[in-house]
């Protein structure tokens, strides 16, 4: 479809099927990739063969810091995303313009590394690029305007959506769809760890690429178990939410290396790479002689791992049989365990500013003994995830929206897809 046409067929509800699967609303949607295509003819005013994708951020809901030791996970794709609007061109060359930000332009004869671009955009599309031509795929050069509702710092991963985005675009255009979702995710993975330069598990990629609700072992990456949860939090009167509380991200890369770094020794001395090998019994018996040589602090991030890593299991099953309640008391204590054991609710470098811990303090006292709340994702800044009975979510934000500004509190769905091309 050329420009017109699929301006046409957006007003016209032409997609409404796959805007309210996604979105549930549709006219909401319509507004807003009619206003993304308009954008995208400012920039590449001649394109024809007009394509649409979307990729969505993600909602961690147990398993805090487990993926990177190859632990359990639970996470679900959720309704906010990173739309493409897409084109292919003549050039050779991958053209992204992202709303706010300037045009990020890859030679395709050009895959390898470029230490400048790490920590940028560009650095997420190379990386995309090359594991997909690695793998024998022939690619075409494209022009494409993104814009994402996904909120930065807010733990629900804007970049693993853009590469998950990245990724299924390069599927749809150039590999007829045959490239799976979990090859998908790692495929983003890599990206993000070898060209961006951001160490991190699978977790991420892994929930924006399959949608849905997914529980996920990586005990082996490369072969990683999923099962799909089938789940709605509203029937059992809860609604699900994170908290903005304003932090910022920019300088915090050492934190979240450090929690690698100190897990990583203690795996080292008990004999593997890894916590998901180690013997429990023998880092007790160990204790003395780990924090004499790594500090109490590491070895109350592994102690958060072995529990964490057990506590994803049972609330597996408790959601899988139905116990909600009892689901929520382990989203608690998995709050809890980070706070007090993991310690990512602040940065020791800027101990003045505990956004995620006031968010949480105000957040029990309000639940009393009702719901749930915890660190949402990477910790040190950024939002709290909160299951408030759905009779008290206009207090509830009435309440925190006061201490964090209007609009910090934002209700989530999980959507049942991940990477998608809407047709």
């Amino acid at each position: 479809m050329n420009i017109t046409e699929i301006k046409n067929k957006i007003q016209n509800g032409g997609f409404d099927n796959d805007f309210v699967m996604l979105y549930g609303d549709a006219e909401k949607a319509r507004a807003r990739y009619f206003d993304a295509v308009c954008e995208f003819e400012k920039i590449f005013p001649t394109q024809n063969d007009i394509r649409l994708f979307s990729a969505p951020g993600r909602t961690e809901v147990g398993g805090n810091h487990t993926d990177h030791q190859h632990g359990c996970v639970l996470a679900g794709g959720v309704d906010m995303d990173v739309i493409a609007i897409v084109s292919l061109n003549d050039d050779n060359a991958v053209r992204i313009k992202s709303k706010g930000y300037d045009m990020d332009v890859i030679n395709l004869d050009e895959l390898q590394k470029c230490e400048k671009e790490i920590g940028r955009a560009a650095a997420l599309i190379r990386g995309v690029c090359f594991k997909f031509s690695e793998m024998g795929i022939k690619l075409g050069g494209f022009n494409a305007y993104t814009t994402s509702n996904v909120l930065k710092g807010s733990g629900l991963s804007s970049s693993a959506a853009f590469e998950v985005l990245t990724a299924n675009i390069l599927n749809g255009l150039f590999a007829d769809n045959k490239v799976s979702a979990i090859e998908i995710a790692k495929i983003s993975q890599f990206a993000e760890r070898e060209y961006f330069g951001k160490p991190c598990g699978l977790l991420d990629q892994m929930a924006s690429s399959l949608g849905g609700f997914t529980y996920a072992d990586f005990n082996d990456p490369a072969n990683p178990i999923t099962e799909k949860i089938d789940l709605d939090i509203k029937k059992f009167g809860y609604t699900l939410c994170v908290v903005d509380t304003g932090g910022n991200h920019a300088n915090l890369t050492q934190d979240y290396a450090d929690i690698t770094i100190e897990c990583k020794q203690i795996s080292n001395a008990l004999g593997v790479e890894f916590l998901r090998d180690a013997n429990t019994n023998e880092y007790y018996e160990k204790i003395a002689e780990l924090r004499k040589a790594f500090g109490e602090r590491a070895v109350l991030r592994a102690f958060h791992f072995f529990n964490e890593n057990a506590r994803v299991l049972e609330q597996r099953d408790a959601l899988k049989e139905g116990r909600f309640e009892d689901f929520l008391k382990l989203v608690n204590a998995s709050g809890q365990s980070s706070f007090d054991y993991l310690q990512n609710l602040y940065s020791t470098t800027a101990v003045k500013e505990q956004g995620l811990s006031l968010a949480i303090a105000l957040t029990k006292q309000f639940l009393g003994d009702k719901g749930a709340c915890r660190v949402h994702g990477g910790g040190f800044a950024g939002t709290i995830q909160c299951y408030i009975p759905s009779d008290l979510l206009n207090d509830y934000k009435a309440m925190i929206e006061k201490a964090y500004g209007e609009g910090s509190c934002s209700v989530l769905s999980i959507r049942p897809v991940g990477g998608y091309e809407i047709k």
